[in-house]
This record gives structure tokens, sequence and C-alpha cells, in this order.
């Protein structure tokens, strides 16, 4: 049974930015802890106190988004690769291992041989190190912090040098975007569905996983719409009820489009997909075969092609739906603590305001009407 000790990285940052869990501690750790325990409480103490620290374990490990374990597995791997063409040690995150590691994934670290994007080589440096403590290796705060330095001053060299890596934030979904893309949706299962995902999505800025995780019975009828519990997401503020009311614009009314979408389900296939606990959004083959329900990647892979067919200017991503709410909110007046709500932002959130500014940069400008 481990245990979550001082040593643990409650003081670190994610790769998406929120504080990480506490990592389990090595069995030597979980010795001394109980060593320690028992000398200050008695033996049978500490052996409580030690099945409390494995209970915490477990609950932290129950907690942690699946893309968050994933994103630390991928990252372990980069610093692997990067430990053999190195030839160091993959136990060991010194000063020196950590700044070769982000200079060695700037300058060659992606499988194809060319450098990572200054983002992506943050979220690995954040992530490795989470695996480095994990494994017991103890990694300073300052060694970390140096190497983070390092990587922000690579950064700026290459973009000294006209290098620009990464493919930039995604472009917001716009309400022209979304009359385009409810006129292209085909009169069948797919098209329902996916007119459905996009106006629904937008509604309530969902994430890829949002719309992937949602039951049929989280989205609930009532008289002035629907009701979404998105009950996926990377923050206790993406728990949320939703409110998604009938648009004035029958083209793209969320309400009625999710409507539409799931009485052609259970018409046209088994009745049993009004089932509260079958998935809000299924997969379909091109055959019009329902295969389950959608996951993260095939919403996202289902947004960009939505919007490629309405011929949307520049392609959606999955984040798009989010944008698009923010701004558009924005755009119309609408309160910036009610669109952190609506859309599971904490109040004054630096991305929420970030996709605010996206609209704002002309008109709501310091410098606009000043001469």
């Amino acid at each position: 049974m481990t245990t979550v000790t001082e040593t643990a990285i409650a003081d670190a940052v994610g790769p998406d930015g929120t504080p990480v869990l506490p990592a389990p501690a090595t069995v030597g750790e979980r010795q001394t802890l109980i060593e320690r325990w028992a000398e200050r409480h008695g033996v049978d103490a500490a052996h409580r106190l030690a099945e409390a620290e494995g209970l915490a374990d477990a609950v932290a490990a129950e907690i942690t988004p699946d893309n968050t374990l994933d994103t630390y597995a991928k990252s372990w791997r980069v610093w692997s690769r990067f430990c053999t063409a190195a030839g160091l040690p993959e136990r060991e995150g010194s000063r020196g291992a950590l700044v070769a590691f982000v200079s060695w994934m700037l300058r060659e670290g992606r499988q194809n041989g060319t450098g990572y994007a200054p983002a992506s080589a943050s979220t690995h440096l954040a992530a490795a190190v989470v695996g480095l403590r994990e494994r017991g290796v103890q990694v300073s705060g300052d060694d970390q912090a140096e190497a983070r330095a390092a990587l922000e001053g690579l950064a700026v060299k290459l973009l000294q040098a006209g290098e620009r890596r990464g493919r930039g934030q995604a472009v917001g979904a716009d309400l022209d975007g979304l009359r385009a893309v409810a006129r292209a949706c085909p009169d069948t299962l797919t098209g329902d569905r996916d007119k459905a995902l996009v106006l629904t999505g937008f509604h309530y800025a969902s994430r890829s996983q949002d719309p992937a995780g949602l039951l049929a019975g989280d989205v609930t009828l009532h008289p002035r719409g629907l009701v979404v519990a998105v009950l996926t997401g990377k923050t206790k503020h993406s728990v949320r009820n939703a409110k998604i009311g009938y648009a004035e614009d029958p083209e793209i009314c969320p309400v009625r489009a999710y409507l539409a979408y799931r009485e052609r389900l259970v018409a046209e296939h088994d009745l049993r997909w009004a089932d509260p606990s079958t998935p809000a959004f299924v997969g379909i083959d091109r055959w019009g075969h329902v295969t389950g329900g959608m996951g993260p990647d095939s919403v996202t892979r289902a947004v960009k092609r939505i919007s490629t067919r309405a011929g949307v200017p520049i392609s959606w991503t999955g984040h798009s739906l989010r944008i698009g709410l923010a701004y558009t909110a924005r755009k119309k007046g609408k309160d910036g603590i009610a669109i952190a709500d609506q859309g599971g932002w904490a109040r004054h959130s630096r991305s929420m305001l970030g996709y605010m500014q996206r609209d704002d940069g002309g008109d709501d400008n310091a410098a606009a009407g000043l001469t």
C-alpha cells in the first residue's frame, strides 16, 4: 500500500495548467513516515494513518481524468526517448538533465526528428517531472524552474529567428458558421446528429470530451428548453447544469435540433436508445449503423468534418464551440460571470477572457475612438 508524503508534488502544476494530485511515495518513504508516526502517536495509530494514506491514494487515482493520465504516459515516453538518445539514466531528474531535455525537445524531440512547439514541450516537461516524482525521484523545484526558464528563453530565440511552431489557437465557431452547418447537414440520422452535436455544444461551450461523456438522461427537457448536466471536464467548474433555451431562429435552434435527432434515433433504430442510460450522442458508420457512444476523438473529428462540409473558411476543432460561445456571448453584451457559469469556467478565468478578446480587439479596445 502506497502513501502520499511531504515530498509529493502538491504544489506542482499539471500539463493543463491545473494543480496535479500528490504522487504516491516510494516504499522507503512510506516506511519512514510510519516510523515517524509511531514515535509521535504509537504503533497502532501509525498503521491507521498509513491505511488512511492508502485510501487517499486510491481516491486520487479514481478522480484523475483519463486524459490527464494519457498525457502523463505520453510525456514519460518522450522523456524515455530523450534519455536513450542522450545516454542518461531514466530515473535522474537533475538540473542539467531537465535543461537538456527541453533543449532536445525544441531541437529534435518529435518522432520525425523535428522539434516540438514550445507549448508542447512545456506540457511534456511538467508531466515528465510528475512521472519522475511518482517513481521516487527527487526533483527540486529550483531545478524544474530553471528548466522552464531555459524553455522560455529558447522559445523567444525561435521567435526572434522567425520560426513559429504549433497550430496556434483554434478558431471559434460563430453564428454564420452555425447557419452554414445547419444548412449543410443532410436529411439523415447522421445529419441530425451532427446538427444537434454542434448547436447544443456551442450553447454550453463544450469541449470534445463533454458530449462524449453525456448520457441521454443528462439532457432533460424543460418548458424553456434543455438542461444539460455536464459531468465531465478538467475542473470542478465543469460539473454544471447548463441551460439551453429555444432559439428565435428555428434553423439554428439547439433544442429543436436535439429533440429531432433523438426522436429519429429511436424511430429508425431500437427503442432501447430512449433509455436514459444510453449515450446522448452516438457514433454512426458510413452505412448508417449505430456503433455506440462517441469518444472525445470522434467528436473532434466530427466537428472538423461538419465544418468542412459546411464550407467554414477555417475548419473548426473540438475546442471551437467552446471558444465561440465565449466571444459570441461577450459580443452580444452578456455578463462575464453569466458566461463563466454557462461554460463552466472559473469566474475571471484567463482563458475565457482571452476567448472574449479575440472578437473585442477592434471595438472593445482602450485605444479605440481616442483620436
